[in-house]
């Protein structure tokens, strides 16, 4: 269930949903489709949810409760992707087992929603920690981030955000400069627009891909009319991938913010994948990336003008620019190639569902209150996929 994210979501459609129809089970899928302008994908039972943005949520969270409850006896589990939703499953009696995959620092993000007044994030960000604290006593729980650990108590799966890797790819061009992502002010969305100023007298194309924040899209709406870069919006995140093949770079341009520090940018680890250079800012666990891998270059914070130095070196050094993208490939293929981790979500997730299934046959009326997996279950699990 999601009421936040896009139904065509990375992580959740095309990540761990698709892991589990893979793996042989039935998968309903609760998301905001008619909000969102798509259909659920074949492969899925789609249910149909109003979508929560800005200060307009609790519409969504009382029609995913009504979900919930209507669910809760046709299903084995629910995984929940909002923190929002925590709300919709609260107080709710012989449930199956409830998962929230934490995707992210849920109170340093709140810090970077422009919808929500600055006298009300410090009692906001305190309300989303009682939440965390309370899932982490009553549900089970995933992360995307190792960095996350440290705001619980117990140890939990983590679930990292890795990609499809492709068996091949084409050398990087030396034309065109992607983005692939949620574009807004917190992650350079100006900056790439002044990037795209910088290089049109070059003859460098700039392409964004991603949905862009309302804040931003006056500002993409005039630098696509100015003919400063082409936008695509949202696309569904196997076709976007395509649009990563025979650049010449991929951009991530996050600014220094909270949220950011310690989380992995997954666009970077698509880029990689798909054998194109990365240019980035230094985030801390962008640059271990980058660094490892001699895949890309480390530009400063908030600056146009030193990334566009970096795009032109990696045009003029075609094998600068062939080997930084190979690197990339062979370590995003032999270190984050999803498949990998989909073995050990899947196999968490069934174990969950079976104990829930035996909690509820027992007659016990505690199913979903089983509390999360400590260390040992976690070992256990890897242990099973070696």
């Amino acid at each position: 269930m999601t009421v936040v994210h896009h139904p065509e979501d990375a992580r959740i459609l095309h990540r761990q949903v698709r892991a589990l129809v893979d793996a042989g089970h039935e998968v309903t899928y609760a998301a905001p489709y008619t909000a969102r302008g798509v259909v659920p994908r074949p492969w899925v039972t789609g249910i149909d949810l109003p979508r929560a943005s800005e200060r307009k949520r609790l519409k969504a969270v009382i029609a995913a409760r009504r979900v919930f409850r209507s669910m809760r006896d046709k299903v084995d589990l629910v995984l929940l992707h909002d923190v929002e939703l925590l709300l919709a499953v609260v107080g709710v009696r012989n449930r199956p087992p409830v998962v929230w995959d934490v995707h992210e620092d849920t109170p340093a993000a709140l810090s970077l929603k422009p919808w929500l007044p600055p006298f009300l994030r410090p009692p906001v960000r305190f309300l989303a920690r009682l939440l965390e604290s309370a899932a982490e006593r009553r549900l089970h729980l995933l992360l995307a981030e190792t960095a996350y650990a440290g705001r619980f108590r117990k140890a939990h799966l983590v679930v990292p955000n890795e990609t499809w890797v492709p068996d091949h790819v084409s050398p990087p061009g030396d034309d065109r400069v992607v983005y692939l992502g949620w574009l807004s002010e917190a992650r350079g969305v100006r900056e790439a627009v002044e990037v795209a100023r910088l290089l049109r007298p070059h003859r460098i194309s700039v392409e964004l891909i991603g949905y862009a924040d309302p804040q931003s899209r006056p500002l993409l709406e005039q630098a696509v009319a100015e003919g400063l870069l082409e936008w695509r919006d949202f696309m569904p995140n196997d076709e976007a991938l395509k649009r990563l093949d025979g650049a010449l770079a991929g951009l991530s341009l996050l600014r220094d913010e909270p949220n950011y520090r310690h989380s992995m940018p997954t666009k970077i680890v698509e880029y990689m994948a798909h054998g194109i250079p990365v240019i980035t800012t230094p985030s801390p666990r962008a640059v271990e990336l980058v660094e490892r891998y001699a895949s890309g270059v480390v530009v400063p914070w908030q600056d146009p003008e030193a990334v566009v130095r970096a795009v032109l070196r990696l045009r003029d050094n075609p094998e600068e620019r062939r080997a930084e993208g190979a690197r990339g490939y062979a370590a995003a293929r032999a270190n984050h190639h999803w498949p990998n981790s989909a073995r050990r979500f899947v196999a968490q997730l069934e174990q969950w569902a079976e104990e829930g299934k035996r909690r509820r046959n027992a007659g016990s009326g505690r199913s979903g209150k089983g509390g999360p997996a400590d260390r040992g279950t976690v070992e256990q699990v890897e242990r099973a996929e070696q």
